[in-house]
């Protein structure tokens, strides 16, 4: 890991297989290792035998990615095995890739000294995401054992605000002032002091005071003539994000605008470090996973590779939620049990109304919920977001009443009944509408998370109105 690059001076589980042989080398296939059962069992072999030479040798050739998938799959003692015979081999992204439990065992058993010498080789950001899930005391020592540069980026960045611009950016850039030559720039880029990243997309071109003025593309640097000017081939309108902003406002900013790569800056408009498009797929993808976790009611960190308790833990709140919005519909259906009793037609025909407006409230819901994350979704367009949800839930509604109203005549032998069957539905179907994109948006405008506290909501509306619409219109036409 290094720090920012500044211009020179002078500019200022599976069981084990008896099959396989012991003393027989294994070769490592070159796809999908970690998924191959023959290669797991070799593994679990070794770690049975206590042999780290084998072992090391079979992780030697993985990437990193695949080693955490591997320590996620193993039991967690099978893993502790691992780690303790095979960490010295890890290739420092291993500590930034691995999730869940297998990330505690990991970062609990392998020691500091490792753990500093993998931060050490690690981009700042990846480094400043292992620090952070340290346990405090091992967060001290790693940080007491690392060289001062490394430390003072790395708690530079931990002073940012957590899932911020500041945690995800990289302080490995290249900038380059504004009167400097194609040529000069190169000869730089070139030169065995620059120190220059091992990978990067934009050349970043700053004032006296270090503020961005303009960046330039590396393939336009190696295309263009060694005597013009950096400011002649520059982009003079940089893209430019505070360290202070969110992550997904980041992410967001990559997908609207197609960004390679993008300067951070601080308070003082002082160029500070970068974030790559490669940073940005995670927050993408995690973003989108904890939408999906959250609209089952589920936590972010409820995978699986957590433990029990803490799967239980995570799921319990909301299910106990859903009890108490379970018994609010079975009370509205208490206030017509008498209707209930004298027409057990009602009775099987409910669960239908109230399922078909859950399942098209939630299909708004979820439709709201991806807009509000987009920006798709805000004040200026959602009166007509409104009216065409609205009007798709009525035409739906009305089609689904037509065909559900014949058969319940037929089935029942009643067109009154098939006829309160139908518009039941209809008037379901249009508070499902409603529900699924008022509730997101008032959530969103109240703070509140809707992927989270959505699906509690509109469930409950569309129960309790489909109950209620069915129930009611039943005890005033039919008896």
């Amino acid at each position: 890991m290094g720090q920012d690059q500044n211009m020179p001076d002078d500019t200022d589980i599976v069981p084990d297989d008896e099959q396989l042989g012991q003393e027989e080398a294994y070769e490592v296939p070159q796809t999908d290792v970690h998924l191959s059962r023959e290669f797991v069992q070799a593994l679990q072999r070794a770690l049975k035998d206590e042999d780290e030479t084998l072992i090391l040798e079979m992780l030697e050739e993985l990437h990193a990615a695949d080693v955490a998938d591997i320590l996620e799959t193993l039991s967690s003692q099978q893993r502790r095995k691992l780690i303790e015979l095979g960490s010295k081999g890890f290739d420092p992204e291993v500590l930034s890739e691995v999730e869940g439990e297998a990330q505690d065992d990991l970062y609990e058993h392998m020691p500091n000294d490792l753990i500093a010498d993998a931060v050490t080789e690690l981009d700042t950001d990846d480094a400043v995401y292992v620090i952070e899930e340290l346990g405090d005391e091992d967060r001290e020592e790693v940080l007491r054992a690392l060289a001062s540069d490394d430390r003072v980026a790395i708690e530079e960045s931990l002073s940012y605000p957590e899932d911020s611009a500041g945690r995800l950016m990289q302080r490995d850039l290249v900038s380059v002032p504004e009167f400097w030559t194609v040529g000069q720039t190169i000869d730089y880029l070139r030169s065995e002091n620059s120190n220059i990243p091992e990978d990067f997309y934009d050349i970043f071109v700053v004032d006296p005071g270090h503020r961005v003025v303009g960046t330039v593309p590396l393939s336009r640097v190696m295309s263009s003539k060694r005597a013009q000017t950096i400011i002649s081939i520059m982009n003079d309108d940089p893209h430019i994000v505070d360290a202070s902003a969110e992550q997904e406002e980041v992410a967001y900013q990559f997908t609207k605008y197609h960004l390679i790569s993008t300067a951070v800056v601080d308070s003082a408009k002082r160029l500070v470090g970068v974030i790559t498009v490669d940073d940005v797929v995670d927050v993408i993808e995690e973003s989108a996973e904890a939408d999906i976790l959250a609209l089952a009611g589920v936590r972010e960190e409820s995978g699986l590779n957590e433990s029990f308790i803490e799967i239980v833990k995570g799921r319990f709140t909301w299910l106990f939620i859903n009890l108490g919005t379970a018994i609010l519909a079975s009370v509205v259906i208490g206030l017509f049990e008498a209707t209930i009793e004298q027409m057990v037609a009602l009775a099987v025909l409910m669960p239908i109304v109230a399922s078909m407006g859950g399942n098209a409230g939630t299909q708004t819901m979820t439709v709201a919920v991806r807009a509000i994350a987009t920006k798709e979704l805000n004040a200026s367009n959602a009166v007509r977001i409104l009216n065409r949800e609205l009007m798709a839930a009525l035409l739906n509604g009305g089609i689904l009443a037509l065909l559900s109203g014949l058969v319940a005549m037929i089935w029942f032998k009643s067109v009154l009944l098939g006829s309160v069957f139908a518009a039941a539905l209809i008037v379901n179907m249009f508070f499902a509408g409603l529900s699924g994109l008022l509730i997101p948006m008032t959530l969103h405008k109240l703070d509140i998370d809707p992927a989270i506290a959505s699906s509690v909501f509109v469930t409950t509306i569309t129960d309790v109105i489909g109950f209620f619409a069915f129930l009611g219109l039943a005890a005033i036409f039919l008896f």
